[in-house]
C-alpha cells in the first residue's frame, strides 16, 4: 500500500535548522514528482517545495527561496527538506507529497516544524 512516512520535526530556536525526511513505500517512488507542503493553525496548506523525479529541477515559495532545500534519493526512496535560518513564521505542519499524472496523490501523515526561543 502507497505510504509516506515525515519525520526530523521539532522546536528549534529563530535561525536554526531542520532536516526533514520522508520515506515512500508501496509505489513507485522514482515516478513520482515530489513535493513538501505546510500548514499553519488557522491558513490554508500551502506548497513549500517540489522537485522533479530524477532531482533536475526544483521550485520554491518566496517565503523560503535561499532558505530551505529539497532533494531525493530515488535509490533510498526518500525526499528531504533542509530548513535553515528558521524563522517564527515557518511553524507549521510540514507534509510530504507524491504527485504523478494520471495517478491519485498520496500524503504523509505531517510532521509539526516549530520555531520558538
Amino acid at each position: 500500500q502507497v505510504q509516506l512516512v515525515e519525520s526530523g520535526g521539532g522546536l528549534v530556536q529563530p535561525g536554526g535548522s531542520l532536516r526533514l525526511s520522508c520515506a515512500a513505500s508501496g509505489f513507485t517512488f522514482s515516478a513520482y514528482r515530489m513535493n513538501w507542503y505546510r500548514q499553519a493553525p488557522g491558513k490554508e496548506r500551502e506548497l513549500v517545495a517540489s522537485i522533479t523525479t530524477v532531482g533536475d529541477s526544483t521550485v520554491y515559495a518566496d517565503s523560503v527561496k535561499g532558505r530551505f532545500t529539497i532533494s531525493r534519493d530515488n535509490d533510498r526512496n526518500t525526499v528531504y527538506l533542509q530548513m535553515d535560518s528558521l524563522k517564527a513564521e515557518d511553524t507549521a505542519v510540514y507534509y510530504c507529497n507524491a504527485e504523478r499524472r494520471y495517478y491519485a496523490p498520496a500524503w504523509g501523515q505531517g510532521t509539526q516544524v516549530t520555531v520558538s526561543s
